[in-house]
């Protein structure tokens, strides 16, 4: 049946579609078919993953947005410099790689970039036109800092990338990875998309080394020669590192004010799954919306819906950096970094990532709920996860202010960055189901006044009963913490509406708040008081005080010179601890609260944030007493 919309004779909706009218909407219209075509197309750019292919990739992204009928399609060229900085993430050098091969000296070829493009890790070094050959040392998981590699080919263990600072410091001539996340895929290689000195990004400072990554049956075959005896390989790499640009293309549903909504999906990425799926959702959800819009199914939203494909975390950071109004405008976003497997495959459900606790929001309790509404209509389960560092979410935390939740499901069969992650792989029912969640998300958001700030309360309010019985659990300390969190999440539908009518759902705000407070304390009553958490000495005479937005992955500081501190681009706790420090709370508040996050942990979190601070990256301030 049809969305029966009766419109005002000024030409205006009378009320607002509810959740199940436009997710039944989106079902009639999204085209499963076309978003598949979409994901191809990108795929078939972005699975050789370099910076040329990656300007094709946009290039294609835009004209399809446009075709589409989103507006203001629009390539933006970020700076691939290996300088340049948004936040505390050093913008990568762009690169580029024409052939390269591995081969054992008078044997069998190992890599061939021409074949399978995740043959090479990206990033690599070139060898020059006369190649290099060199012996293979095998170095074991944990020992790249007591292996001989001088002058040698590291046959690694471990994924080389988080270990590359040693091989150069080893005087390693190259590296050939063995790592897989699934070894079960004996043809499949794992693709390398870290090749820093000192992280992700592949900086000005980093060593130009080259590195191969070679299939489960190529790795016994190699294993089963250096048993025998010293073995030899000839690598050519004919590559370069250059300053280029990273682009990222941007276009937008038009709404009828100057807020916006927000989707986000990668693209830079070699798989079907991770993520061109996630690049074709975002935007078939816009084109079926826009359908819906123009054919008078829907109405034209309050809210603008922007759509954003680009390089996972570079590319966000740098539109949150050259943005700040319209990040200010920005309510809510939704991150899609999604693969899109067979029904019939165990571990291929959706899960849903939640806000960091410091940023406790309404969106939590709504993807959820368009989660269960839509999924239960197709029996297929899912899950809901606390907030993870490491992607896009990370526009959450206080010093941006876009509550982002995020949607993942698992491949089935793992190929995760593995050369096996290809387009038949990808199931069209998965891809659909994602799209129309996303967009019934995106768009309620979009069109929310008054009264759906009220029914979006109520949903936060509900959530926050149950996430206050999970805090019992761990006893009486622990309830005012998240009673305070979701107290939060139910104020948050404020910044939906603007004007007097602001005054007056605030109050209807506060008798929720007071029903949350009384449950709490029935609850505070028969729980006991829980596990102590640690403290630190000198930690409650200190106040961090941030500089930047965003995590700190350190890329800009030799590894060497990092102390045994993690990076901030993936560690939870140092990421959720930074997100608590708003220049006003000690650092014994941050830690306790962190913990209150995460659980009971022993991180030395004055000697991390000493350290940040002796590097510049935060201000530490002596708090009085």
């Amino acid at each position: 049946m049809r969305l029966m919309l009766t419109l005002l004779l000024a030409g205006g909706w009378a009320q607002a579609a509810t959740l199940d009218e436009i997710v039944a909407e989106l079902r009639r219209e999204v085209r499963d078919a076309e978003a598949m075509d979409l994901m191809r197309q990108v795929y078939a750019n972005d699975r050789f993953f370099t910076f040329p292919r990656f300007e094709a990739t946009a290039r294609v992204l835009r004209e399809n947005m446009t075709r589409l009928g989103l507006h203001n399609a629009e390539i933006v060229n970020a700076p691939a410099d290996g300088v340049t900085q948004a936040g505390y993430w050093t913008m990568p050098l762009a690169w580029d790689v024409r052939s390269a091969k591995l081969e054992i000296a008078g044997g069998a070829v190992l890599a061939d970039y021409g074949r399978v493009p995740a043959s090479v890790c990206m990033w690599s070094g070139a060898t020059g036109a006369e190649g290099l050959s060199a012996e293979v040392v095998y170095v074991r998981r944990g020992e790249a800092g007591r292996t001989d590699v001088r002058g040698k080919f590291a046959l690694t263990e471990e994924n080389p990338a988080g270990i590359k600072w040693l091989l150069v410091k080893g005087g390693a001539v190259g590296a050939i990875n063995t790592f897989t996340e699934n070894p079960r895929l004996e043809d499949g290689r794992q693709w390398i998309n870290a090749w820093g000195d000192d992280g992700w990004a592949y900086t000005k400072r980093s060593t130009p080394l080259p590195c191969f990554s070679i299939t489960p049956r190529e790795t016994a075959q190699l294993q089963r020669l250096l048993a025998a005896g010293p073995v030899r390989v000839r690598a050519t790499v004919d590559a370069k590192h250059y300053a280029g640009s990273y682009p990222y293309v941007t276009a937008t549903l038009p709404g009828t004010t100057e807020e916006e909504v927000l989707t986000l999906g990668h693209t830079a990425e070699q798989g079907a799954h991770d993520n061109a799926t996630g690049v074709s959702a975002t935007i078939e959800a816009l084109a079926a919306l826009h359908r819906l819009i123009e054919a008078g199914r829907l109405p034209k939203p309050k809210r603008t819906i922007r759509v954003l494909s680009m390089g996972e975390m570079y590319g966000s950071l740098h539109y949150v950096a050259s943005n700040p109004e319209r990040v200010r405008r920005t309510v809510a976003a939704l991150c899609l970094d999604t693969p899109a497997a067979a029904y019939e495959l165990a571990g291929t459900e959706y899960s849903f990532y939640m806000n960091p606790h410091v940023a406790k929001d309404f969106t939590d309790a709504l993807i959820l709920k368009v989660a269960g509404s839509y999924l239960a209509k197709v029996r297929r389960p899912w899950h809901e996860r606390d907030f993870a560092t490491g992607t896009d979410t990370y526009m959450a935390e206080p010093m941006i202010g876009i509550p982002t939740v995020w949607a993942y499901s698992g491949s089935g069969v793992e190929t995760h960055h593995n050369s096996e992650d290809t387009p038949d792989r990808v199931d069209a029912r998965s891809l659909r189901d994602i799209t129309i969640i996303g967009a019934a998300f995106l768009y309620y958001i979009a069109n929310a006044g008054e009264e759906e700030a009220k029914w979006l309360a109520g949903l936060s309010e509900t959530r926050g009963y149950v996430q206050i019985l999970k805090a019992a659990e761990a006893g009486a300390g622990r309830i005012d913490y998240m009673l305070e969190r979701e107290s939060a999440a139910v104020r948050s539908v404020l910044r939906l509406v603007s004007g007097p009518r602001r005054d007056a759902l605030g109050g209807v705000l506060e008798k929720a708040v007071g029903r949350l407070r009384a449950f709490a304390a029935l609850q505070r009553e028969r729980s006991g008081a829980g596990p102590a958490l640690r403290e630190q000495r000198e930690a409650g005479g200190l106040i961090v005080k941030r500089k930047r937005m965003g995590s700190i992955p350190l890329d800009d500081l030799p590894h060497a010179e990092w102390e045994g501190h993690p990076s901030g681009a993936w560690a939870s706790i140092p990421t959720h601890a930074l997100y608590w420090c708003d220049g006003k709370r000690t650092l014994a508040e941050v830690a306790r609260l962190t913990q209150l996050e995460l659980g009971e942990t022993d991180f030395d979190f004055v000697g991390y944030f000493r350290f940040l601070a002796k590097h510049g990256y935060v201000e530490m301030l002596k708090h009085a007493p």
